[in-house]
């Protein structure tokens, strides 16, 4: 994909055009990868044939499953169902279904998230200013219980990919969006090379980052470019009851730190790490000092949020430096 464009340095994204009344000039992406999701697969295609507008398109690409392929195509109705021509991962399910949209924008949705009402309007109405090239919108986790873990930091809620203390809280600049909830121009991303296939998740292993890379990549191709992060814009993702244990969390960490390195690789360490830089400098500190006061106050899970902090950036780092030397 890579090599589209030959001026991109000179390039301006174009404007989103007006849609149909009842309809966004958007694809929307639905990438899945096991039978065990379809459920949550379902009620994911359904949440997003429900928004209204409705979006012109939805692709549901299955990465390398021909048992869920077989399933969805007989089953889902109103959606164009595709596997993944390119290497088995979450990046090249991406890329698959990049290639095979129809529509000026391209929107991303997690196989284990539900958008809710208006969700499609607000993640795209910033691209009514020209120079918007991606945006994300928020990610609130849905536990598989009633009850957030009392150990697990909000500034960590990036480990079971929801939004995270850090982020904005209301409509602005960021570096990338979050992958579960997120959209880009879809000429400029075939442009500037799609999903990079050297970062991102495969199967269950938890690496990250692709979003990562691909907003940096795509902002660097068009002075002036930005991505806008729209809280507004929500959906709510499953977490599972494996993904609230501390052996998930801290295994979750360190492979974070082995994508960040990955990131570096292809960007620079200037853009790959601007946004850890704040969040390990400022971010996590306020935590720890907001976790001391609550311990002291008599909250006894302050300390196990401490300690998830203090594990959880360790985690991360040995990652990173592990990687780096690997190379």
């Amino acid at each position: 994909m890579a090599g589209l464009a030959q001026d991109m340095q000179s390039a301006q994204p174009e404007e989103l055009p007006e849609a149909d009344a009842r309809q966004q000039a958007v694809t929307v992406v639905i990438c899945a990868y096991t039978l065990v999701r379809w459920d949550k697969t379902r009620l994911a295609v359904a949440s997003v044939l429900s928004q209204r507008p409705a979006p012109a398109q939805l692709l549901v690409v299955i990465d390398h499953n021909p048992e869920l392929a077989a399933l969805a195509r007989r089953e889902l109705a109103g959606v164009t169902v595709l596997e993944n021509f390119a290497a088995r991962g979450l990046s090249g399910a991406r890329s698959t279904g990049l290639l095979a949209a129809t529509q000026p924008i391209t929107v991303f949705l997690d196989d284990d998230a539900e958008a809710r009402q208006g969700w499609l309007e607000s993640l795209i109405e910033p691209y009514r200013e020209p120079a918007v090239i991606a945006t994300g919108g928020g990610v609130v986790p849905r536990w598989w219980s009633a009850a957030r873990p009392s150990w697990l930091p909000r500034e960590f809620d990036w480990v079971v990919g929801c939004s995270y203390v850090g982020l904005p809280k209301s409509t602005g600049v960021v570096r990338n969006p979050i992958g579960a909830n997120m959209s880009v121009r879809t000429q400029p991303a075939l442009d500037a090379g799609g999903f990079d296939g050297a970062v991102g998740r495969v199967g269950t292993r938890p690496r990250g980052c692709e979003e990562t890379e691909l907003a940096i990549r795509l902002t660097a191709s068009i002075p002036g470019s930005k991505v806008i992060y729209v809280p507004a814009a929500a959906v709510d993702h499953y977490v599972p009851r494996e993904r609230t244990r501390l052996r998930y969390f801290l295994r979750r960490c360190w492979h974070e730190g082995q994508s960040k390195a990955a990131v570096v690789r292809l960007v620079g360490a200037s853009s790959g790490l601007k946004s850890e830089r704040r969040h390990a400098a400022v971010v996590i500190p306020a935590s720890l000092l907001g976790d001391l006061r609550s311990l002291l106050a008599g909250d006894p899970a302050g300390a196990k949020r401490m300690a998830a902090s203090v594990s959880g950036l360790s985690a991360s780092a040995a990652g990173y430096i592990a990687a780096r030397l690997s190379r």
